[in-house]
């Protein structure tokens, strides 16, 4: 039968659930208040997103500089075909991968390649001019060569890949489908297991005007992808089936040849968009970070929806990796975090997918724990297929109750108590049940757990693992605060009374008994009762040393540190609502220098692509915004000093609450919360004086001062309230003024240098191959040392990607050292195919606000490569 998933959150796959305003909305407009949304018509957004959009000036060379699209299953990403005079539009899918779980998630229920789609020119390609519309969801742009121009737009909807395409001059539109062979994107890393076949071989059909490649799987089951080119459109499809060998090659060719027309298409597709947007609104005066939240939205809804299988680490934009699969101690939980407080829970694809496979999550612990207990591995397939071990062996056991953890997120965004009662309830009693089997009083009375795993830590304490520690104590907790009556309560209870402290030291919290955090860790694992469980916080001034240290200690060891390293610090001291320290180390993320920085298109890499990160880089934001933890709704509670304005409208949170704010010259001017649920109301609104609270019907609300900056108001389902101190401002929700511009993601319009007018050492200036920009190249010498050194300015200081366009028509590497105001990094220039073909390789660097000096020196015998123009942007 062909894959499927049950839904649980939000509406069908490719629906989209909009939260009716209902009458206590207008009623507040009658009483004399209502906000004044600046945000309302489809032309302001357009506007607004506008200037969020990502921009190509310089064709992107590798995956982590291109364009990507997606609808939730299909993906493509836009770069040049490697070493080619083409445009590849890879054509990936979340549901395509192979079937033999005996060769375990890295290969045998792997994600599998489908293949990608070229754009291949008859000229060279000189240049380009492209622009992804976050607003449309669509790429659309130009791509000169040496025979005229090609113009194009390329979107995705409802598993259809949609590109029209036009030429001019002598230049011709020409589609190819190149298949990748189906293997796993890990043998890029690792050979494959002892007794492992590669997959069959693709084969070819055409039906009428639709081609087909159908790809079959040694381990049962299908991939196809139908594909037609009809006038100035070509659509493709891509479809997966499992056991049926025969069902995807149906549902493509169906797919295909039942498309709507590309207007038709198009329409549906914008419309989806547009109400997407429409959902939440977030504004802050830094350019670049809030083009950067907005990306990140565009990106989530790309890779995932409710109903589609859980995310892989790299989305639906495959490419080789060592993680071609979903991997549970970290990634799945921090790719989903933003789609609470964006309110976007129709994203949720980690809800449905663990409540769709409840029975692998049981068949996934050993048969003798099977009646009530369930698990996951690190990682697995999108079904959850992955064995765990057991407490005392050095296992990690942990995985199943922290991406349980995302599922109450979204029952407390929603109070679904459907939710919590059909899918939440029944699930993390089966993962607490399965710790339950293994605590054991000690002779100090205490519980205690047998050696388990903290994800990524290299040594396995002896007992009492901080990670599960924790996840123990915040499970017991959910179940008993669900309100469910069940005979487990006075086991819970008994826990959490006697469950044994956590391991610290003079350090902070260890990584378990007899085991230091001692050596440099990228997770946070350690560190979970701080954040995100909360259960150990801010608001507990008793534990406030504890937390500093333990956070100081953890930074303070670096050497193993990634993206999330400081994502996670900066959310943590959002918390203690440091904010400048928070953005400090969120900036870390974004700082050229750091070993693994967000990369050209907001997207990210270790030793692979890996999505979380930058999904979580935007959940950062949202601290600094906006909290809910602990029963309370805290607005601006982290706020740098450097935004000194910030608008949110709709932002989502704990309790199902919409809340709207305004923060102006450093101060809060109003806050309105909508109860979507009658949950209890605690604000903690960061205004200072007396406060008015006033009801949607304009009657004045009952409110309690709890202290601390923190109110009670008595607030009903569908209702609001007004909350604000002295006169009443304007309630105007609008994008604030930026305070600190930057430059756009991508690679976008920026400042060409032609090396041709660079300081030139042991080289030449030539004409004498097709394809180059201004007046000439340089070619440089066969000697070690030869260099282009230019001179260019900035505007302001900051980061900026600079792009080299080259040519190496050698099948040998041509390292170069590339040294910006003396700072120097190393990057590899490989071949190109011909000294006619021309491709580009980016850095990011921080320049100074005026000159700067940018030298690209050879550092092998062969000198370095034909050098055409370096752009900055």
């Amino acid at each position: 039968m062909t894959v499927s998933r049950r839904v649980v959150l939000g509406s069908a796959f490719g629906g989209l659930a909009v939260a009716a305003l209902g009458s206590a909305q207008r009623a507040g407009a009658e009483a004399g208040w209502t906000l004044d949304n600046r945000m309302s018509t489809d032309d302001q957004w357009a506007e607004f997103l506008k200037n969020q959009d990502l921009g190509w000036t310089v064709l992107p060379g590798v995956w982590h500089e291109g364009p990507f699209l997606g609808d939730g299953l299909l993906g493509s990403m836009v770069y040049q075909e490697p070493g080619a005079n083409q445009v590849r539009f890879t054509t990936q899918h979340g549901r395509v991968q192979d079937h033999r779980p005996q060769y375990g998630s890295g290969f045998g229920t792997c994600r599998l390649p489908v293949g990608h789609l070229t754009l291949d020119p008859v000229g060279s390609i000189v240049g380009v001019d492209w622009r992804l519309s976050l607003w449309d969801a669509e790429l659309a742009g130009t791509i000169t060569t040496t025979s005229g121009k090609i113009t194009f737009t390329a979107f995705i909807h409802d598993e259809l890949f949609v590109a029209k395409a036009t030429a001019s001059g002598s230049e011709q539109v020409r589609w190819t489908f190149h298949p990748e062979a189906a293997n796993s994107p890990r043998e890029a890393s690792e050979a494959p297991p002892s007794g492992y076949t590669h997959n069959p071989a693709w084969t070819t059909k055409t039906t009428g005007d639709v081609k087909q490649v159908l790809q079959a799987l040694v381990g049962g089951g299908q991939t196809a992808t139908a594909y037609r080119q009809s006038g100035d459109v070509i659509t493709l499809s891509v479809a997966h089936s499992f056991p049926s060998t025969t069902a995807a090659a149906a549902t493509s060719l169906a797919k295909v040849q039942n498309a709507k027309p590309y207007d038709a298409l198009r329409a549906d597709h914008q419309t989806w968009w547009h109400a997407f947007y429409r959902k939440s609104f977030v504004s802050i005066p830094d350019q670049r970070l809030q083009s950067f939240h907005w990306i990140q939205l565009y990106k989530v809804a790309c890779a995932t929806r409710a109903g589609a299988p859980v995310m892989a680490t790299t989305g639906p934009w495959l490419e080789p990796t060592p993680w071609p699969g979903v991997w549970w101690n970290l990634n799945v939980q921090l790719e989903y975090w933003l789609i609470h407080g964006s309110n976007h829970l129709e994203l949720d694809s980690v809800t449905s997918t663990l409540d769709a496979n409840r029975a692998q999550l049981t068949a996934n612990v050993g048969s003798a724990y099977r009646a009530d207990s369930s698990g996951v591995g690190r990682s697995s397939d999108m079904f959850a297929n992955r064995s765990v071990g057991t407490p005392g062996s050095g296992a990690e056991v942990g995985d199943l109750t922290w991406a349980l953890h995302n599922v109450w997120l979204s029952y407390r965004h929603t109070m679904d108590e459907a939710l919590m009662r059909d899918v939440l309830f029944p699930l993390l009693k089966r993962a607490i049940n399965y710790y339950l089997h293994f605590l054991a009083t000690g002779s100090d009375g205490k519980l205690h757990l047998p050696s388990t795993l903290s994800p990524e830590y290299p040594v396995v304490p002896p007992q009492d693992t901080n990670y599960d520690l924790a996840l123990i104590r915040w499970g017991c907790q959910a179940l008993l605060d669900s309100g469910i009556d069940d005979p487990l309560r006075p086991t819970w209870q008994r826990v959490l009374s006697t469950l044994t402290p956590y391991p610290t030291d003079t350090n902070g919290y260890m990584i378990g008994a007899s085991t230091p955090y001692a050596q440099s860790h990228r997770h946070y694992s350690h560190l979970l009762m701080i954040y995100p469980l909360y259960l150990v916080n801010w608001d507990q001034p008793g534990n406030r040393p504890l937390i500093e240290k333990s956070i100081v200690r953890w930074h303070a060891l670096t050497g193993a540190h990634r993206g999330y390293s400081y994502t996670g610090a900066a959310s943590m001291y959002a918390m203690m609502g440091r904010g400048d320290t928070a953005l400090s180390y969120l900036m870390k993320f974004f700082d050229p220098a750091t070993s693994f920085p967000c990369r050209a298109n907001t997207h990210y890499t270790e030793a692979g692509p890996v999505i979380e990160t930058p999904l979580s880089a935007s959940q950062s934001i949202h601290d600094l915004l906006c909290q809910s933890w602990g029963g309370i709704v805290r607005i601006f509670p982290a706020v740098p000093t450097s935004w000194p304005d910030a608008a949110l409208h709709d932002f989502r949170t704990q309790g199902a609450f919409l809340v709207s704010a305004v923060r102006q010259a450093g101060v809060t001017r109003f806050v309105r919360v909508r109860s979507l649920a009658g949950a209890p109301l605690k604000l903690k609104h960061g205004m200072t004086g007396t406060v008015t609270a006033v009801l949607d019907d304009g009657t004045p609300a009952a409110v309690t001062d709890l202290g601390d900056g923190v109110v009670q108001i008595a607030l009903a389902k569908d209702r609001e309230v007004l909350v604000h101190t002295g006169a009443q401002p304007p309630l105007v929700i609008a994008p604030v003024p930026i305070t600190k511009p930057g430059p756009g993601w991508g690679l976008p319009g920026g400042t060409e240098y032609q090396a041709e007018n660079a300081r030139i050492s042991q080289g030449a200036v030539e004409s004498n191959h097709l394809g180059y920009t201004g007046t000439g190249f340089v070619n440089f010498d066969n000697v070690a040392g030869s260099y282009a050194e230019f001179s260019v300015t900035a505007a302001a200081a900051g980061p900026y990607t600079i792009t080299f366009r080259y040519a190496n028509g050698t099948t040998t590497n041509r390292p170069m050292d590339i040294a910006v105001n003396g700072t120097t990094v190393n990057r590899t220039f490989t071949g190109t195919g011909s000294w006619d073909t021309w491709q580009t390789l980016s850095i990011t660097a921080q320049l100074a606000a005026g000159a700067n000096t940018i030298r690209a020196t050879g550092t092998t015998a062969s000198g370095g490569p034909n050098l055409d123009k370096i752009t900055i942007g």
